[in-house]
């Protein structure tokens, strides 16, 4: 069966600046990308049905008998088993929220705004129990520790870990620790005591680091010596991490390498934070915190207490720099200077709140991002860029 997961406007809407690269379904979560746990749990590839200018980067692959899957619903093992029972024009409602989450057909959709008013005409079936879908940027870090055991079990089944052989690094709760193949953990302290830690291939653990399940620290990640992850935190592959972080995830390719606090916040790849960088996660009166929400074009409560930072892909802050709870910052931007940074910075902006924002332009932006990547033997390819060169043209005047 041919497996295409596709989105609504309204959701990836909501979940920008990290959606602005991306579909919803490229999005990290637990220790996979919500495709990868698809594609890991149904033994196929997937297409995508996304939004016009990410289509070319993320590809659309129809037949004669086709699986859509909601790209912001994590699969588990009762939503599969529903799936696998689902016939030609029927369709999965989860009935407590009334979102679609799947269904067959031969048909093919080229446009998503079709796809709730073919869905009227299918047989609906029913599915009450609970899943993850993702619907706002707070969702990420709220679920990313279910999602971390979730994909641990799915990753590690009937496979054994690799050992850990220092003798000054001290372990509790091992039977919750799985290493991967070339991993490299020296006098640090892992606490899978109360979540699991899954540690990635290649990736290294540095003298005197803390780690708290659960965690996962992925393929070749470096978790820097003398840092404190505290529970609930995923790196994505190739990202290098110090100081204090918890409760938040780097989508991949991002540093934090030197001390800082980050909380409660969602990172995107090839991002930057300079040494001493801290955010807020908590406002003094201990009230809601609020943030800037796409669909309004304005800040918007968010039922949380705690609410840090969000960040598009290939943004960089230098040295010291502050974020407010609740703080959003669009693709492709690079803040600096002293006091807090503006709750919410737009794509493409230089500079700071106290210096003054200004328009990055775009062909420095794509110089220092290739610069970057080179560093990794990696640079932009044409659907990149041309993605980059649409959220440009889209982004409000400074």
């Amino acid at each position: 069966m041919n497996i295409i997961l596709f989105e609504d406007f309204a959701t990836h809407s909501s979940l920008l600046p990290l959606t602005y690269t991306r579909p919803v379904s490229d999005l990290r979560i637990g220790i996979l990308k919500i495709a990868e746990k698809w594609e890991k749990y149904l033994a196929g590839k997937c297409s995508f049905l996304t939004q016009p200018y990410l289509q070319e980067k993320f590809p659309f692959r129809s037949d004669k008998d086709n699986l859509y899957i909601n790209g912001a619903v994590c699969p588990n093992k009762s939503l599969l088993n529903k799936i696998e029972g689902l016939q030609t024009e029927q369709s999965i409602i989860h009935t407590p929220s009334n979102t679609l989450l799947a269904f067959r057909s031969g048909k093919r959709f080229v446009e998503l705004r079709k796809i709730p008013e073919f869905v009227e005409s299918t047989e609906k079936i029913p599915f009450r129990s609970d899943t993850t879908i993702i619907k706002k940027p707070t969702d990420i870090f709220l679920q990313n520790a279910k999602e971390i055991e979730v994909d641990f079990k799915l990753l590690t089944q009937n496979r054994r870990s690799e050992e850990i052989t220092d003798p000054h690094t001290a372990v509790y709760g091992r039977e919750n620790i799985f290493v991967e193949k070339g991993a490299n953990i020296k006098a640090a302290i892992i606490n899978a005591e109360n979540g699991p830690v899954y540690i990635g291939k290649n990736a290294i653990l540095q003298e005197g680091c803390l780690v708290i399940g659960p965690a996962a620290i992925g393929e070749n990640s470096m978790v820097a010596f003398g840092a404190k992850i505290r529970p609930n935190v995923t790196l994505g592959p190739v990202s290098r991490v110090g100081g204090e972080v918890g409760n938040s995830i780097f989508m991949g390719y991002s540093n934090k390498a030197h001390d800082g606090f980050l909380g409660n916040s969602v990172i995107g790849e090839w991002c930057n934070l300079g040494a001493n960088t801290n955010n807020s996660n908590l406002k003094n009166d201990y009230k809601e915190v609020k943030l800037y929400d796409y669909n309004l074009g304005n800040i918007a409560p968010t039922g949380e207490l705690f609410c840090g930072t969000f960040m598009g892909d290939y943004t960089k802050a230098g040295i010291s720099t502050m974020f407010n709870t609740g703080t959003v910052i669009g693709v492709c931007s690079n803040v600096f200077g002293s006091g807090f940074q503006e709750k919410f910075v737009p794509s493409f902006s230089w500079g700071g709140k106290v210096e003054g924002y200004e328009s990055y332009r775009f062909d420095k932006a794509i110089e220092v991002i290739n610069t970057t990547m080179g560093r990794r033997n990696l640079s932009l390819s044409e659907e990149d860029i041309e993605i980059l060169q649409w959220v440009n043209d889209k982004r409000p005047e400074l």
